[in-house]
């Protein structure tokens, strides 16, 4: 949330009054409750009905307003240019047909939004890190079986083209990497089975955040196109 925070006040998307926030894929709301902290008219959607049930209990509990409804992002149930921006986060690696929901991110986003996302990079070091280590190796994982599918993963390169190809203009790219040593990572995941520390204390050990490599997840951000104009020519919103 730091990263997009930072995005959102970079490109003086926060300040020009474009408040609306889609969140796609939404889960519990952890996410979209940091959204709502931040000032933004929050709509949360995923496909879970239990899910929507603990998103809304928990924002309620916490004194959040946050509008939460079941879809999914193939078929978003929202006119078009319904939001100022979209965030889809830990969301597309699982999806079905990746092109068809960001055509539909960039359908209900308004010209000059952002699209805000993270996924998981198809590579070496996400097979071994997410699909072994976290999920595959009884001594080290705390992910259910196929949770993940490393080839539905998606390379840097190939976001890039759907999102232009329905008219968001990409934006940057970041990695999301550990600042843990890998062996000290993985001694780390074995005390986690072992239960000699929580998941918390794991997580924060690990120590996730912001970097310049790709290799595993990544997160990024892309502009909607305004309008052609007269002369035919896109240009990004200012």
């Amino acid at each position: 949330f730091r990263y997009f925070e930072r995005v959102l006040h970079r490109e003086q998307a926060i300040g020009r009054g474009l408040r609306t926030l889609l969140d796609v894929g939404c889960g519990g709301g952890l996410l979209a409750e940091e959204f709502a902290r931040a000032g933004f008219e929050v709509t949360g959607l995923d496909p879970a009905p239990e899910t929507i049930q603990t998103a809304r209990a928990h924002a309620s509990s916490s004194g959040l307003h946050i509008e939460y409804q079941t879809g999914v992002g193939e078929r978003l149930p929202f006119p078009d240019g319904s939001f100022d921006h979209v965030a889809c986060c830990d969301v597309l690696e699982h999806v079905e047909d990746v092109d068809r929901v960001i055509a539909e991110i960039a359908r209900v986003l308004r010209p000059g939004g952002l699209f805000l996302y993270d996924t998981i990079n198809r590579t070496l070091v996400s097979w071994i890190a997410i699909i072994k280590v976290m999920q595959e190796w009884p001594s080290t994982a705390f992910a259910d079986p196929n949770s993940h599918v490393w080839e539905k993963f998606i390379k840097p390169a190939e976001l890039v083209a759907f999102v232009e190809r329905h008219g968001l203009e990409q934006l940057e790219m970041r990695g999301i990497t550990s600042r843990r040593n890998p062996l000290a990572a993985l001694l780390d995941f074995r005390r986690r089975v072992q239960g000699k520390i929580t998941f918390k204390e794991l997580g924060r050990r690990l120590e996730f955040g912001e970097g310049d490599h790709l290799e595993a997840s990544y997160m990024g951000c892309a502009r909607k196109l305004v309008a052609q104009t007269a002369q035919g020519t896109c240009h990004g919103a200012s």
